[in-house]
């Protein structure tokens, strides 16, 4: 009997990793979906949120540890494309573990520049201003309560974002799936599609319709992309 795959699923910045539940339901027993929550987030919103990717790497290896028995397999939109990317070089590299897939969505590939305006620094109503003229979720959250509670995890995400910096070092080995909005502004489908330089194993973009969040908008076909890539054949 074939053992399910362990789906390591890591948020978009500022989002909850525990979106990613509902696709257990589609995806059924052979894919064993694992959200990453990242301190500060969700039901770890009482945790100091980290601003390095360095320090956001050292709480997903904790995480992971316990989970490379079994097949693992990734995917991750926006900043998570990059902690899914950097999580897969770290199980192979730390752990001795070759993915079966890593799934990036909505991110350009790392080895290209942040062309996007750097917003970490600033004051925190400038830093939501601004931001909420870039993500029509922030602009949903109009509660300033809320927005308050949210705001050290935003901002810490976004200058892990800002802060990266691509590090060369040995490809992949995996097969790798690149989903792409076709109106995405933020990644285009081109700087999707340069993920192809990230590995030696068969490698796809898949586009998708609609704007940076075609992930939460279109999430049953998303889902049903990635079962369809981990069921064994």
């Amino acid at each position: 009997m074939t053992e399910p795959v362990r789906l390591l699923c890591f948020p978009y910045a500022g989002g909850n990793a525990r979106h990613y539940v509902r696709w257990r339901p589609p995806l059924g027993p052979d894919v064993e979906v694992h959200p990453v929550q990242l301190p500060g987030h969700g039901e770890r919103i009482g945790e100091p949120a980290r601003h390095r990717l360095d320090e956001v790497l050292a709480d997903v290896r904790g995480r992971v540890a316990g989970l490379v028995d079994r097949p693992i397999a990734l995917f991750g939109h926006s900043l998570g494309a990059l902690l899914a990317f950097e999580c897969a070089r770290m199980l192979v590299g730390e752990f001795g573990v070759r993915p079966v897939r890593l799934v990036v969505s909505g991110h350009r590939a790392p080895h290209l520049p942040l062309r996007e305006e750097v917003l970490h620094h600033l004051p925190d109503a400038e830093f939501l201003e601004r931001l909420g003229e870039r993500s029509r979720t922030l602009r949903a959250l109009t509660d300033p309560d809320f927005r308050r509670v949210l705001l050290p995890g935003l901002r810490a995400d976004h200058a892990v974002s800002e802060t990266y910096a691509f590090v060369a070092g040995p490809r992949l080995t995996c097969p790798v799936t690149a989903l792409a909005g076709e109106e995405d502004a933020d990644a285009d489908v081109a700087e999707v599609s340069a993920w192809q330089r990230h590995t030696t194993g068969p490698f796809e973009l898949v586009p998708f319709p609609g704007d940076h969040f075609f992930v939460d908008d279109s999430w049953e076909a998303v889902a049903a992309l990635v079962g369809e890539r981990l069921r064994p054949r």
